[in-house]
């Protein structure tokens, strides 16, 4: 069994946003994959990672993108701020997918935060002692922390370090354990 649990966003970390088509409504109805985020995340599900999606949106987007994805089986969980009435960083967004998953506070040495935005995903996650990893490929967020509470543990370029990353720290997780 993973001791680490992910949490990820969807915007610029899976999905290009720069690809979304919208309805009047600004539903998203429409959208590509970001190059290798599906491979890391159907990867890190097939590893047996428990996997959940916390992101700023409608559930009717998520479900568009993910369904036309054929994703949706990848995410254990969802904390979607339309449904939740708060956006990240608010605690309330990763407060729902720990709750989701039957996590409490002695689990967030476990969880992982993965996201594009500084001041959402990882100034979230630091709140809530929970680590970060930003993830830099976004065209459209500055990178570039401006105090402690905006300074990712970690830094990855491409999707395709994550699956690397999270297996390296689900093995030191489990080797403390031991």
């Amino acid at each position: 069994m993973k001791k680490i649990v992910v949490f990820i966003d969807s915007g610029d970390t899976l999905i290009d946003e720069g690809t979304e088509i919208k309805t009047e409504d600004l539903t998203v109805i429409h959208a590509k994959m970001i190059d290798g985020a599906r491979e890391a995340l159907t990867t890190l599900h097939d590893l047996g990672y428990k996997i959940a999606l916390v992101a700023d949106g409608t559930k009717r987007s998520f479900d568009n993108i993910y369904d036309e994805q054929k994703l949706q089986y990848c995410f254990d969980a969802k904390a979607i701020s339309g449904e939740i009435g708060h956006e990240k960083p608010h605690e309330s967004m990763f407060r729902t997918a720990m709750d989701a998953l039957g996590l409490t506070d002695d689990d967030k040495h476990r969880i992982v935060m993965i996201g594009n935005n500084i001041k959402r995903d990882i100034v979230g996650a630091k709140r809530m002692g929970i680590r970060s990893v930003l993830i830099t490929y976004s065209p459209r967020y500055n990178m570039i922390p401006e105090n402690a509470e905006e300074t990712p543990d970690f830094t990855i370029s491409s999707p395709k370090e994550l699956v690397e990353l999270i297996e390296r720290l689900n093995n030191e997780i489990s080797d403390q354990k031991r």
